[in-house]
């Protein structure tokens, strides 16, 4: 056992051992399907804590040689694969964090001498009858393939690390992809290559080193977004075996689109799951400072982007310009794609559209945003909590004014004159019930659509609430809207008490234009 070749399963029956492991081990049999074929490179990218490094650990036990794992995955999934027994522990394994291996080098040109020299010693070791001509290290690999017929399959972990660290050194970049294309490319010895990390492979024009790459990104998952987190079935289960809340852990961790796929934040999951406490657990692993660098830069429309995005709007962004690194942006749209590879956002393939995911990510936005920049939006999720109480009280004219207010000091970045603009200002104005209730927009409901429905958690006794928005409306056809359609038919499991609220604003400035209006209606709802 090594440390770079065929390192052992101990780091895996690790993850086993852990008080929570969910099954993803049906992801061999997609590298299985590809070994020794054209699209045996995969980089798969992905936030950070989001079980990069235990499917890499998983791999390396899986197919090194000399681990005799076939025990460690008997109760796992991927036990009933027809592949299984045919790809288990037949590989030279050769698995490389690249941030350790950095941290050692210290440059991309010493971590390669330090990564040559202390694999190259673990090759003599294992592979005692092969005479290696030791011309240079590719030597090495050739010379221990063509000799004992195994194949190598290389793990990479943290691949993009170099972009990370040394986020200006182009030069230092650009030999560092020389060099893995080298090592990789059209190489005989290579019956699998997965690398992973937080960001796409970087393209520099011409030179575009690891086109051999299949790339799994959160923008674009194909056949692994499965694989990029906690599924609903996986939470699920979780949330019944530990007695936690799962609309609680919805509205904290879910939100992640993956191809249509809802996806859950892994680690915040088993932190909420093994504590019973709803808090900022991913967030917590890298300091708000990182966010808070991104959303504060110049560029056109990027401030008011983003309070929309808090508002609870869906952007629509262009994810194509991005150049896969964190340190060339040529406008808002890159920003927005880096965020959504760093996890603070969320992006939806069919739509081409980005939203923040969940009430974690949320909170971090908002301590950004409290420093410098954006004090009316402040003020209007500060003054949300007073706006939810007047509107439990029933006063009407209070709550229009408190609307009106957030509206008129958020028009430049909500789009002012239609029903969309004002559902967002309501959201922003209303953002306190986020705390406690779960909210629906364009919800089915009767014969139409609910625009925003609040339903709250079980263990509140506020009353849920059902809100209509029009504008150039009165009121009381909003709350005729409601009642002859059957709204409240919504919340089809909740019972007790419901608020049948209609807001409305006038634009006609000749009227005394942008005045907003407030109806509100009290009932009782049966299950």
């Amino acid at each position: 056992m090594g440390v770079y070749l065929n390192p052992g399963n101990r780091d895996f029956q690790q993850a086993l051992r852990s008080k929570i492991y969910v099954d993803k081990s049906m992801l061999i049999a997609h590298t299985n399907s590809v070994i020794d074929t054209e699209q045996k490179y995969i980089s798969v990218s992905r936030p950070r804590r989001f079980g990069k490094s235990i499917a890499v650990n998983m791999l390396t036990a899986y197919y090194g040689r000399g681990n005799n794992s076939r025990q460690l995955f008997s109760s796992l999934k991927i036990a009933e694969d027809p592949s299984f027994k045919e790809h288990l522990n037949q590989y030279n394994v050769i698995r490389i964090n690249m941030r350790n291996a950095l941290s050692r080098g210290k440059s991309v040109e010493g971590m390669i001498s330090v990564l040559e020299k202390m694999i190259s010693i673990e090759l003599k070791r294992e592979c005692t009858d092969v005479e290696f001509s030791e011309i240079d290290f590719m030597s090495y690999l050739e010379d221990a393939f063509t000799q004992t017929g195994i194949p190598f399959i290389f793990i990479i972990d943290e691949w993009d690390c170099v972009f990370r660290v040394h986020q200006q050194n182009i030069a230092m970049q650009t030999r560092y992809l020389d060099y893995l294309r080298f090592l990789l490319k059209d190489q005989s010895y290579v019956a699998l290559a997965y690398m992973t990390g937080i960001l796409p492979i970087k393209k520099y024009g011409e030179h575009s080193a690891l086109n051999m790459f299949t790339e799994i990104t959160v923008t674009n998952p194909m056949e692994y977004a499965e694989f990029t987190g906690f599924t609903e079935s996986e939470v699920a289960a979780l949330s019944e075996q530990y007695d936690v809340s799962l609309n609680e852990t919805r509205r904290w961790y879910d939100g992640y689109d993956v191809l249509g796929l809802p996806v859950y934040n892994p680690r915040s999951v088993v932190m909420a799951m093994l504590s019973g406490i709803f808090d900022s657990y991913w967030t917590q692993t890298e300091t708000y400072e990182a966010l808070k660098i991104y959303i504060q830069m110049g560029y056109d429309g990027l401030r008011d982007r983003v309070c929309r995005l808090i508002a609870g709007e869906n952007i629509p962004v262009d994810i194509e310009s991005f150049q896969n690194d964190m340190t060339t942006f040529s406008n808002a749209d890159d920003v927005l794609t880096l965020l959504i590879h760093l996890g603070y956002l969320t992006y939806d393939f069919t739509a081409k559209t980005c939203r923040i995911p969940n009430n974690e990510v949320r909170q971090e936005f908002i301590r950004c945003i409290k420093d410098d920049g954006y004090p009316r939006m402040i003020e209007a999720i500060r003054s949300s909590a007073e706006l939810l109480r007047l509107t439990f009280l029933e006063d009407e004219a209070e709550v229009a004014s408190r609307v009106e207010k957030v509206h008129e000091e958020n028009s430049s970045i909500l789009r002012y004159h239609d029903e969309t603009s004002l559902a967002y200002v309501v959201e922003l104005a209303y953002y306190a019930a986020q705390e406690t209730y779960s909210l629906y927009r364009e919800m089915p409901a009767g014969k139409g659509f609910a625009d925003l429905v609040y339903v709250p958690d079980r263990a509140c006794a506020t009353p849920a609430l059902v809100i209509e928005l029009k504008w150039d409306h009165t009121v009381k056809t909003e709350l005729d809207q409601i009642r002859n359609q059957n709204y409240a038919e919504c919340l089809k499991h909740y019972r007790g008490e419901v608020l049948l609220v209609g807001i409305s604003y006038d634009k006609d400035t000749k009227k005394g234009g942008k005045k907003h209006f407030c109806k509100i209606e009290r009932i009782t709802k049966q299950k």
